[in-house]
């Protein structure tokens, strides 16, 4: 049985052990710290966090004023209310100032599941990427976003990082070490690639192993940073593999899928296909009749990576 952990709760932990270690984290919130997980940071450094509200926007202006002056700022929401609730603000007050805010969002994509589409962050890839300065990273597992969280609060500048609502697969052990702007080769092959991010890439995973036994050698990577993206392995991957199939919790406009392609075209041409959500906004449901019903699935990758190999050189 596969090992299940929570992003947004290994955030609400590293937090902590931050705050005891750098006097100069601050904390905000905009009243949902307890589905933030960033209640555990404000129990132990209540001087240093601050509830903002229900009133996101401010909550980034205020964190932009607290970078400004030289802390180091944490803010946290749903993933639908810190980008597009908030896009002025990102862009006015974080970006373009290139300030040192860390936006982490938890609750994205569509395994949000039963509070419907309203709370479901389909677009937030796509806000996030287009905001020049800002590093974006949607973690693959718990001990990733561990990881993800302490090179965030070493490196200067504002990032957007996205977590999940439900505990999700762990794929990595503690040794792992994430770096910033790299891909993780997961897996090796040479007939296909699969690059993957966030909760897609332990689908992935599983895609790989059972084409294995089709007779079809696939690679699957994790691209957790998609921007700066990791070019070199997307493109020694297209020719190496010859084709490759991106995997999303995520609208298909704009996000992982949209920026590999950009790479692709412009590098090494090869056959694409795309696992994303399209051009729709999801009904409530559980999270897995949601991954189902959107083609996020296994099974999904599975057919776009069999589908895509007809179109080989």
């Amino acid at each position: 049985m596969r090992r299940l952990a929570s992003t947004r709760e290994a955030y609400g932990k590293t937090l902590v052990a931050l705050g005891k270690e750098n006097p100069d984290i601050v904390v905000l919130d905009a009243d949902l710290s307890q589905s933030t997980m960033t209640r555990l940071f404000a129990r132990e450094f209540p001087q240093r966090f601050f509830n903002c509200g229900i009133a996101e926007q401010n909550m980034m202006s205020i964190s932009a004023g607290l970078a400004a002056s030289g802390k180091i700022v944490f803010a946290s929401s749903f993933a639908v209310f810190a980008t597009a609730r908030c896009f002025d603000q990102l862009r006015l007050s974080i970006a373009q100032p290139c300030l040192n805010v860390k936006v982490v969002a938890s609750h994205s994509g569509i395994t949000v599941g039963e509070d419907g589409f309203s709370h479901h962050a389909i677009e937030d890839l796509a806000l996030a990427c287009s905001l020049p300065s800002f590093t974006v990273i949607a973690p693959a597992d718990a001990i990733e976003t561990t990881q993800v969280i302490r090179v965030a609060a070493a490196t200067p500048g504002p990032f957007y990082i996205r977590l999940s609502r439900p505990k999700t697969p762990l794929i990595y052990s503690d040794g792992y070490q994430f770096v910033l702007g790299k891909a993780v080769t997961m897996r090796p092959g040479s007939d296909a690639t699969i690059i993957a991010c966030g909760i897609m890439v332990a689908q992935a995973l599983e895609a790989a192993k059972s084409l294995s036994h089709q007779g079809i050698d696939c690679r699957v990577l994790n691209m957790p940073t998609l921007k700066p993206l990791d070019e070199e392995a997307i493109i020694q991957a297209a020719a190496e593999t010859g084709a490759i199939v991106t995997a999303e919790e995520h609208l298909l406009q704009g996000g992982l899928g949209s920026r590999v392609a950009q790479v692709v075209a412009q590098h090494y041409p090869v056959p694409m296909s795309f696992i994303a959500i399209r051009d729709v906004y999801a009904k409530s449901g559980s999270p897995e009749e949601l991954l189902q019903r959107h083609g996020l699935t296994t099974a999904d990758i599975e057919r776009e990576v069999k589908s895509t190999l007809l179109k080989k050189r």
